[in-house]
């Protein structure tokens, strides 16, 4: 190729390449036009609050119950296996047993 040929491929590679590059900032420009909120309103989520009607006759609410921060004694604990009499006379294990692959071997002494 010439020294001519070369400077008008050059060019032209150019020209193409600085239209490709002004096509997509016009594509972006268009996509973020579409992206604006044209109409922006402010929505109250709730009403303004109201005193209800007759609230200063009525009586207030009731007082919080005292606890005593004991446990309920009317019903023990039970234990979720119970020992082998227990099962013996008739008790139901309250979970099932546990599968073979979760049961780990003993840890040895040291």
């Amino acid at each position: 190729m010439t020294p001519i040929q070369n400077k008008r491929a050059y060019r032209n590679d150019l020209l193409l390449a600085g239209m490709m590059v002004a096509a997509g900032l016009a594509v972006s420009a268009a996509s973020l036009v579409q992206l604006a909120p044209h109409h922006q309103q402010m929505a109250q989520a709730t009403a303004p609050l109201q005193s209800t009607p007759g609230a200063e006759t009525r009586p207030a609410a009731p007082a919080d119950p005292a606890t005593t921060g004991a446990r309920p004694s009317e019903t023990p604990p039970q234990p979720a296996r119970p020992d082998a009499d227990a099962q013996k006379a008739g008790a139901a294990p309250a979970l099932p047993p546990a599968p073979a692959e979760k049961i780990a071997p003993p840890i040895p002494a040291k």
